[in-house]
């Protein structure tokens, strides 16, 4: 009986395989980067796209500010889609060293195929480059200097619909016999001639119950999404990703991986997240940190948060929200800065962004604290000028970013939230003392003082722990910390382990 014993043991001693295993995932706890590419940096190369920019379409100078404009029935378009600030591939490749010096793991692109927008969500052409952004050398010469940064690219697929400047829409209702009349669904009974999303002309819907689409999208070997992950891109993030619905993501997500073992499959979805795996690698998480933010506006107790946490862990698996992108501000949405105008709010909602589990999503701008409403407002052009070491948010965002790299647990860790009363509690673990994570977060407009207890075996009485953002230190005694938190703080406190004269206690624990 003593060999298996033996051999339990070992088993038991052996390094944590699903730790190993998630830290090896790039797409678990990745920092994303989101560019919009007409905004994020002026191209060198306006003067040979000049022709690009005519009537209706209008170049505006780097330092004007877009703002709402009117229907332009001609176009099909609102006037502000067809204002544009010229960034293109190139120049977001000039900008590369600033978005590795941040600590971005990815970076993702808002739509890059032919369309006649500035946002391009309604393509033309979804297997050509529009005009305006580059050429396929330009993706490739980017993806290969992201590669040698040591990150990810990830583009947005908009497989939902189209846009109505296409050749295969004006094909389809120009022609009966025409090879893409079954791309979409057509018929008198439509305002437009045709069945369009949400009711936008501009924006005809796909008919993906028509294999021979499927096939240019995403099932064959030359499709869409196969082809750019053989020439080189890492993942895609899918729009209106509820709508392409359950059976069509998972043959998706199926293809781009057989294209591209380890690919990444990110769906845009507004809800809760779970119930979409494993159709989708991940989703978008706008309930974590929009339940934390609930309870900061005094709608919901602390330990009501934590209980909901609990349950997001459960309802969706913590491998899938790993995967999943924590969001809290993007281009559909206003800038964080113009949702929580207070600056110690803002603070709150961002240190819990980077510590709450899944994928942080930093759009552009965000951490510098550029402000915007509602689009276009909140897709203004990269404020260069803000970038500089006085600025207290972009000073905040890097040591959030380090601290999540320097953390394995914030990265992929297990998930615990705590019982409490009006603080938001939660443990951050990897198996490892040495790596324990304890977030403990005051949501209340008033300092909170309240008794804790950890539900960490391993971490012994008066053991330190100490705050990464402050260096404020509390002690855990017989399983519980006092913690006394500001109004709309988060203390992120790790252990204090190894003394000066190289003697722990811990030494034969992990």
């Amino acid at each position: 009986m003593a060999v298996p014993a033996l051999a339990l043991l070992s088993l038991a001693l052996s390094p944590n395989s699903t730790m190993d295993n998630r830290a090896k995932d790039w797409r678990m706890g990745a920092v994303v980067y989101q560019v919009f590419v007409d905004r994020f940096a002026p191209s060198a190369n306006l003067a040979a796209k000049s022709a690009y920019y005519q009537t209706p379409r209008r170049l505006r100078k780097w330092d004007e500010l877009p703002t709402a404009g009117t229907n332009n029935k001609e176009a099909g378009l609102w006037s502000h889609e067809m204002d544009f600030w010229g960034g293109d591939l190139p120049s977001i490749q000039s900008k590369l060293e600033y978005v590795q010096g941040l600590g971005a793991d990815v970076l993702y692109l808002t739509p890059i195929h032919r369309a006649f927008s500035n946002h391009k969500y309604d393509a033309s052409d979804f297997k050509q480059i529009d005009p305006a952004f580059g050429t396929k050398a330009d993706l490739k010469n980017l993806t290969q200097d992201v590669h040698r940064r040591k990150m990810r690219i990830m583009l947005d697929g908009v497989f939902n619909h189209m846009g109505r400047h296409s050749d295969a829409l004006q094909s389809a209702l120009q022609d009966p016999q025409s090879a893409y009349r079954d791309w979409f669904t057509l018929g008198k009974n439509f305002r437009n001639g045709y069945k369009a999303w949400i009711g936008i002309a501009n924006l005809p819907a796909l008919n993906l119950e028509n294999p021979k689409l499927r096939e240019y999208l995403w099932t064959k070997p030359d499709s869409v999404v196969q082809q750019a992950l053989k020439d080189g891109i890492d993942g895609w993030r899918l729009d209106v990703a509820y709508e392409l619905g359950p059976t069509h993501l998972a043959e998706l997500t199926h293809f781009a991986h057989q294209a591209k073992p380890g690919s990444g499959v990110v769906g845009e979805i507004w809800g809760y997240p779970a119930g979409w795996f494993p159709a989708l690698d991940g989703v978008f998480n706008f309930f974590a940190p929009s339940i934390c933010i609930e309870a900061m506006r005094g709608h919901l107790s602390g330990g009501r948060v934590g209980t909901m946490l609990n349950h997001m862990v459960d309802d969706a698996g913590i491998d899938n929200l790993l995967r999943s992108w924590l969001v809290l501000d993007n281009h559909d949405t206003e800038r964080l800065t113009h949702q929580l105008p207070d600056r110690a709010q803002r603070e709150f909602a961002m240190a819990l962004q980077f510590t709450l589990p899944g994928s942080p999503v930093v759009y552009y701008g965000t951490e510098l604290g550029m402000s915007g409403g509602g689009d276009p407002a909140n897709r203004a052009p990269m404020r260069w000028d803000l970038v500089n070491d006085s600025n207290p948010t972009l000073k905040l965002s890097r040591k959030l970013i380090s601290s999540r790299k320097a953390h394995p647990a914030l990265r992929y860790g297990d998930f615990n939230a705590l019982d409490t009363e009006k603080l938001i509690a939660f443990t951050r673990t990897t198996g490892k003392l040495r790596e324990i994570v304890l977030v403990v977060a005051n949501p209340t407009d008033h300092p909170v003082r309240e008794l804790l207890t950890t539900r960490l075996g391993k971490l012994m009485s008066w053991q330190s722990m100490k705050d990464l953002l402050t260096g404020e230190q509390v002690q855990n005694r017989l399983g519980f910390i006092t913690a006394e938190v500001p109004a709309h703080t988060v203390r992120i406190f790790v252990p204090v382990v190894d003394r000066n004269d190289g003697h722990s206690q811990y030494d034969r624990i992990d």
